[in-house]
């Protein structure tokens, strides 16, 4: 029986579930015993991840646009996503007491910055519908983590709705984002443009990526 798009997203997102261990920073956070100094740094460095990744999404869609546009439409719906993030993510910087001087002078964490790295790889040379499947079974655990992130800013550290609400925007579910990653990985599947065993290791590459940035952190 041929497998579904949706059937595939499912799949890969199940096999790519992170371990508990993954993350040694969310438990803290949700304790509230993650010191404030953790959380700015939390902010410096996803302030240098969104922007890396909206111009990667923006290079995806572009690269996409004449032979998979339904693969095109998904990464401008991720590219505009980190525009709107980044608004809110300013928000959350200066409630953990970041100014304009403390950001221009940060030195970026290798460890923090190897999952935007690798998604600027996807963007030079990954099949668009690959990269699809990939990111999305990512969002999945990222999802997660921030509606953790969000209620513990809440309960632990009286953060307001607006300093939260970057942690908020990830973890709501997007049926609109949902739709479109089906129709893009169907349209490769069709096309015989979409390699599985290339998306899955893509998908365990920035899985191993993304636990690195919260071990590093949970090293400060």
């Amino acid at each position: 029986m041929t497998r579904t798009a949706g059937h595939l997203l499912e799949t890969l997102t199940a096999k790519l579930a992170p371990d508990p261990d993954d993350n040694p920073l969310l438990p803290l956070i949700a304790a509230g015993t993650a010191d404030r100094a953790t959380l700015a740094v939390l902010a410096l460095e996803q302030h240098l991840v969104i922007a890396s990744d909206h111009r990667s999404f923006a290079r995806l869609a572009q690269r996409a646009a004449t032979e998979a546009p339904a693969s095109a439409a998904f990464f401008r719906l991720l590219a505009d996503g980190e525009a709107v993030a980044a608004g809110h993510l300013t928000v959350f910087a200066r409630a953990c007491g970041v100014d304009e001087e403390r950001a221009a002078a940060h030195e970026p964490l290798p460890g923090c910055q190897a999952y935007p790295s690798y998604v600027a790889r996807l963007a030079l040379e990954a099949a668009p519908a690959d990269a699809v499947l990939a990111l999305t079974a990512n969002f999945a655990s990222w999802g997660g983590y921030c509606a953790t992130i969000a209620r513990a800013l809440r309960h632990h550290y009286d953060l307001t709705d607006e300093a939260c609400a970057f942690f908020d925007f990830f973890a709501e579910p997007s049926p609109d984002l949902d739709k479109s990653a089906r129709a893009a990985v169907e349209e490769g599947r069709e096309a015989g443009r979409l390699d599985e065993r290339l998306a899955q290791r893509h998908g365990r590459l920035l899985q191993s990526y993304e636990s690195m940035f919260w071990s590093t952190l949970a090293r400060l």
